[in-house]
């Protein structure tokens, strides 16, 4: 159907049904794109945040002079006049989080509507699911590049740190415009978690079944572990994989797959790793296995620290020696 052909019908319901996604392709109906166009809006900025992102050097040494020397006016000023705008880039990056919150409500909201199946959803509007996709994947590069970057908690501690110092002695603060107090608090706790990304995704989306009530959470929860299954048979099926024509594709299935596992597990009552859990495990954990080594640690990292579940008593021995 379209860009999106059913590949194998898999009668075992743990497994659940699998798909040939076309990532790389997959364009809007007419009844896809009033919700396409909306989160396009969002996407089209996502590799402008990464760039900015990957590019953040932070002010270390600046702030080390400035402690070092609290005395020195000039130093302190120095610190100050580095900070700010790194801040100015730290407020564009949460401000960021919440667009993106608001696009996957819109995009779980088109792909778990009645009166079709999560996986008539994926056949039928796969550029919603494609977006869907992109979503997962610049949230597991940004939480990537986030987590090797210390710089960002300590410039935005010495910003607060020296705020308040400001307030006390009714110093004004040029650049207090930007971040209040409140946004401040909100800041350091997207900041504070190791994965910010992914746990903004997890609560809009534990937001998104709470709110609906009237939706079964299934609707929800067979959206994305169809989609955790879409990605493994692509990527495990040489026939299906050789149909990528850009070679980013199986790293982008790779992120996708992974993220879609992490949110299924924050959404389940159950999660993703028991042996009730419509993923099969093994075989994803086998095909990020299968990758070159370097290029998939971080996501295995993403799995054994960021998964809420692994570590129940109803995860199997095999798949927690299998992530060990």
């Amino acid at each position: 159907m379209g860009n999106l052909l059913k590949v194998l019908t898999c009668t075992d319901l743990e497994q659940g049904p699998n798909f040939f996604l076309d990532f790389e392709n997959a364009q809007p109906t007419e009844s896809e794109k009033e919700i396409y166009n909306q989160v396009n809006v969002v996407l089209k900025d996502a590799e402008g945040i990464l760039e900015d992102l990957q590019s953040y050097r932070g002010a270390g040494h600046e702030i080390r002079e400035a402690i070092q020397h609290p005395t020195d006016d000039k130093l302190q000023e120095k610190a100050w006049g580095a900070v700010v705008p790194l801040v100015g880039k730290l407020k564009k990056f949460y401000e960021f989080s919440q667009r993106l919150e608001a696009g996957l409500r819109g995009l779980l909201g088109a792909l778990t509507s009645t009166p079709y199946s999560p996986t008539q959803h994926l056949e039928r509007e796969q550029a919603l699911a494609k977006q869907f996709a992109e979503i997962l994947h610049f949230t597991l590069r940004f939480d990537e590049l986030k987590m090797t970057n210390p710089a960002i908690q300590n410039d935005f501690s010495y910003y607060r740190r020296t705020l308040s110092r400001m307030r006390i002695n009714n110093v004004p603060a040029e650049g207090e415009n930007e971040v209040n107090n409140e946004l401040a608090n909100r800041m350091s706790l997207f900041y504070a978690e190791a994965t910010p990304m992914l746990k903004t995704l997890s609560d809009a989306t534990t937001k998104f079944v709470s709110e609906n009530k009237n939706l079964p959470i299934e609707n929800t929860t067979d959206c994305l572990s169809t989609m955790a299954s879409v990605c493994r048979v692509m990527l495990e099926t040489p026939e299906y994989r050789s149909r990528f024509t850009n070679e980013e594709t199986v790293s982008f299935c790779l992120r996708v797959m992974v993220g879609v596992i992490i949110l299924y597990d924050h959404v389940h009552p159950v999660g993703a790793f028991a042996k009730t859990s419509k993923i099969d495990m093994k075989g994803c954990i086998k095909v990020l296995k299968d990758q070159p080594p370097n290029s998939v640690e971080g996501l295995l990292n993403a799995l054994r620290y960021t998964t809420k579940h692994l570590n129940d008593e109803t995860t199997s021995k095999q798949i927690k020696s299998m992530l060990q």
